[in-house]
């Protein structure tokens, strides 16, 4: 399924959490692996540029922080990253630089890569959004199935078991989701794909894309 695989998916120059997506083949693969290689990492950043605020969390210096945002370890919150009032982020996440993290967005064991935006009421758990994703206002990532069995990505009659219970969205390099679109567990979007508002995803979508419905998704040109 090599729709799904980093390579096809990101420029991992965009991103200060390289060096852990390199291990792997699937993004989804570095899921289990995220709290770790932050704990390892941050405290190999340039105390010139970062500060530990508190226990294993990360900020850059130049980061914009509101004093209602909650932030959980741990973290790393990179340079220039703006983190608007009433914004939650629970730990785990890898937040890249130039980033807007919004109002009541609510931020989980994720890899937000540089320019990422989740500007508006979006909640994002367990997921990886490449650079410069965009998520429109009141959507989200469903991280975990109703029958809370494991998730499983499936491609046409393609499929791979990922031995997850919880697995968001894998979102591609530029991808914009519109407004109160749900992104189902298992869903990856190829890069450069566009997610119409109110759009229920489920399964990969091809890159290059608009995704009106499952039976309407058109190239673009």
């Amino acid at each position: 399924m090599k729709e799904c695989k980093i390579c096809n998916l990101y420029n991992l120059e965009e991103t200060i959490a390289k060096d852990l997506l390199e291990s792997v083949t699937y993004p989804w693969e570095a899921l289990p692996k995220i709290g770790d290689f932050i704990i390892k990492l941050g405290k190999e950043l340039d105390i010139n540029l970062y500060e530990e605020k508190s226990e294993n969390v990360w900020i850059a210096k130049t980061a914009k922080i509101a004093l209602t945002a909650s932030i959980n370890g741990p973290v790393i919150i990179g340079d220039s990253t703006e983190i608007r009032p009433g914004a939650y982020i629970r730990g785990n996440a890898i937040i890249g630089n130039g980033v807007v993290v919004g109002n009541s967005t609510e931020l989980k064991n994720v890899i937000l890569f540089n320019k990422v935006q989740v500007p508006h009421y979006n909640y994002v758990g367990d997921s990886i959004l490449g650079y410069k994703a965009h998520m429109g206002a009141g959507s989200i990532t469903s991280n975990v199935k109703s029958d809370k069995t494991l998730v499983i990505v499936k491609n046409g009659n393609e499929q791979i078991e990922t031995g997850l219970k919880k697995f968001g969205a894998m979102l591609g390099d530029m991808v914009e989701v519109g407004c109160g679109s749900v992104l189902n567990p298992g869903t990856v979007v190829g890069k450069n794909t566009n997610i119409y508002p109110l759009s229920s995803v489920r399964g990969v979508i091809k890159e290059n894309c608009i995704y009106k419905n499952k039976n309407e998704i058109i190239e673009k040109y």
